[in-house]
């Protein structure tokens, strides 16, 4: 079996979210997750379009695609608010010349041409967090019969 680790989470609410024109990705994918309440967050799917893309496709490597309508093809990732963490968010986008590309898209640096449409699941992985929600109860015993 392959060396793997394991991490217990828990997932709550799910939103459909959707940005405007002018608005970076995933900034306005973050933005989006603490108007909905969420810490931390899945981003399942989207897709939309670009003014123009910035990738990076490899450890250094930034690719910059010039638009406009750049079509996210598929995305996918994590939000967190909390600390320093910055989205994450990868995905796969075609250009103005019908090339594929695909990486992490730097932050600020993705500006919304049309719309971008996008999944967000929210993570609770913490216990209070799931009491707060109320996805978890004390385990209660039935006593009626003793």
């Amino acid at each position: 079996m392959p060396d793997a680790q394991l991490l217990d989470i828990a997932t709550g609410r799910l939103a459909a979210v959707r940005l405007g024109p002018n608005e970076d990705l995933t900034l306005g994918l973050k933005k989006a997750a603490a108007a909905l309440g969420f810490r931390r967050a899945l981003v399942r799917s989207g897709l939309g379009s670009l003014l123009d893309a910035a990738l990076q496709t490899g450890t250094t490597a930034t690719h910059r695609l010039r638009g406009p309508a750049i079509e996210i093809l598929s995305m996918s990732g994590e939000i967190a608010l909390e600390g320093t963490e910055a989205a994450g968010i990868s995905g796969v986008v075609g250009d103005t010349n019908g090339a594929i590309w695909a990486g992490l898209f730097l932050v600020g640096e993705n500006p919304v041409c049309v719309t971008v449409e996008a999944v967000l699941e929210e993570i609770l992985d913490r216990p209070a967090d799931l009491l707060a929600r109320g996805r978890a109860t004390s385990p209660r015993r039935d006593t009626s019969r003793l």
